[in-house]
This record gives C-alpha cells, structure tokens and sequence, in this order.
C-alpha cells in the first residue's frame, strides 16, 4: 500500500470524502488518541492548563483529548476538508488554514508546547523544483519559526513515519540547525507493527520550574500489548496533581452555554435562545 504523502499533496489527499472517511474511523480515532497521550507524556507539562499548538490539527481528534487534559490549543492545517469536519464537530481550539513549510507567524514564545502526529513527513516531499520549495527549505522555515513561537523551557513532540534513516537525519538536522536540542524517542524497537518514532525537541536549557537540564525521555519497550497510553497519562496527570478529566458524554448546561456562545462567535445563525430550559434533563417517554 503507497504512503499517502507519495498520492498526492496532504491539501489535495484529504478532500471532503477522505476528511470525513478518516475522522469517522474508529480505529484512525483510536490511534490518534494514543499517539496523542504519548505525545502529552513526552511533553512532560507542568501542572496546569498550557497553551498549545497542534501541528497538522487536522478534524480536531488530537485537540480533544487536549481538552480533556484542559489546556487551551490553536490547531493549523493545509486541508480545507479537514479543518471543515474540524468546524463541524464544533471543536474548541481555534483553527488557522495553514501551510506549515512557509513557516509560522505567531508572536515570539506564544506557545507552552507544540504537537505534531503523523505529519512532518509531508514536508519531505516537493512538489517543484524550486530551491525555494526543496525539502530543506520548507524544513527550515517551519523549524525556524516554530522555535521562535515556543516559550523558553518548552518542548514540541512529533511522532511521524519517518520513510527510511536519511529521511530522520534530514528533519533532526535542519531542527537542531534551528536551535532546538533533543532527540529521537524510539518506542517498541523491536516490534514491526507497534514501533513508532517521536522527535522530542526542547527550547533553550531547563524546563520551566524544575531548574535542571532537560533530558532526552526514554523510549518504551517490553510488550506493547500490555501497555495502554490512556492508563499512562492518567497515572501520571493524577501525580501531577490534576484531575481525572472524563470524556465530554454528558453535556450539561454550561458545555451547553458554552457552545451555544462558539456558534454565536462564529456567526452560526438559527442558534436557540438562551432559557431556564436550557440543559435540562427531559423525562423519559415511555
């Protein structure tokens, strides 16, 4: 099966079928989440909300589980469809059309992290010859700038699907060339199917509040059956001191308010209006 980056451009790839055909997939959902959580754990957050950015965004199914651990997200992406589908499931981070090879224009040090999944390897694929357009370049414009958009002591996590060593070397080098340091996070070397890669970058020395020098994390190994990225993160957000956030399944009136207010913001007409009634529980109809 071809890569889809070898098919065509992403914002060409993902039209509006394939946009919604991959959010729909349950199993897409469910590795997402995961790389996601693992992403969060490799970022190694203070306790507290943080602001985030979300490379590649996409339909928002990384956002989501950035809401649940509430932190506030801006998300970019290339595809039209796909921030679409994004605007459909009415999710909360706001979402910029973007084309990450030219680079970022954000404020200097605006973002506590960043996350990527499944997407920096786009960027090794030109579609003319223009020096200008070259892999290198577009890497370097996306490094440089995103090093200026992260805070001091921050880190920015990309796991991708790197298509052979030269491919890793090219992206590690134009990052550090761009002033990050950090490295490469490989989990389960050794096993084909459950091996994955992450490039876990930090801006400048220490991690903020900890007062010590920021340290590669170390891969996971052992049996990736028995290992749940979902039961990982809660252990380790419990520890942090945060709460156990649930899965937004019961929308109460303020998740209700709270909508309400995002379409008015984006200038969705037909919004009921507020009332006593709002968010209440109806009875059953038997």
């Amino acid at each position: 099966m071809s890569r889809p980056e070898f098919e065509a451009p992403p914002e060409i790839y993902y039209g509006d079928e394939e946009a919604k055909k991959y959010t729909s997939n349950t199993r897409n959902q469910e590795i997402q989440a995961q790389m996601t959580d693992r992403a969060l754990e490799l970022l190694n957050l203070p306790p507290g909300p943080a602001m985030l950015l979300d490379i590649g965004c996409g339909s928002g199914l990384s956002g989501e589980i950035l809401d649940e651990e509430g932190h506030v997200w801006v998300g970019v992406d290339i595809a039209p469809s796909m921030l679409e589908v994004a605007l459909e499931r009415e999710v909360e981070g706001d979402l910029f059309l973007q084309d990450i090879g030219q680079g970022f224009g954000f404020r200097p040090g605006s973002f506590d992290g960043a996350i990527s999944i499944s997407v920096i390897q786009w960027l090794c694929n030109a579609d003319t010859t223009s020096p200008t357009s070259s892999p290198y370049a577009r890497l370097t414009r996306f490094f440089t700038t995103l090093h200026a958009s992260l805070s001091n002591g921050s880190r920015a996590v990309f796991q991708f699907y790197p298509q052979n060593d030269d491919q890793i070397q090219l992206i590690m080098g134009v990052a550090l060339k761009a002033g990050f340091t950090g490295g490469l996070v490989v989990d389960y070397p050794n096993s084909k199917k459950a091996k994955k890669y992450f490039l876990c970058l930090f801006v400048g020395g220490s991690a903020p509040g900890k007062g010590r020098q920021q340290q590669l994390p170390q891969g996971l190994t052992g049996e990736p059956e028995g290992v749940q990225y979902e039961k990982r993160r809660t252990e380790n957000s419990n520890e942090r001191g945060r709460k156990d956030k649930k899965r937004k399944n019961i929308k109460d009136k303020e998740w209700i308010l709270k909508k309400k207010d995002l379409y008015r913001r984006r200038g969705k007409e037909d919004v009921p209006r507020d009332s006593k009634y709002t968010g209440r529980r109806r009875k059953p109809i038997f």
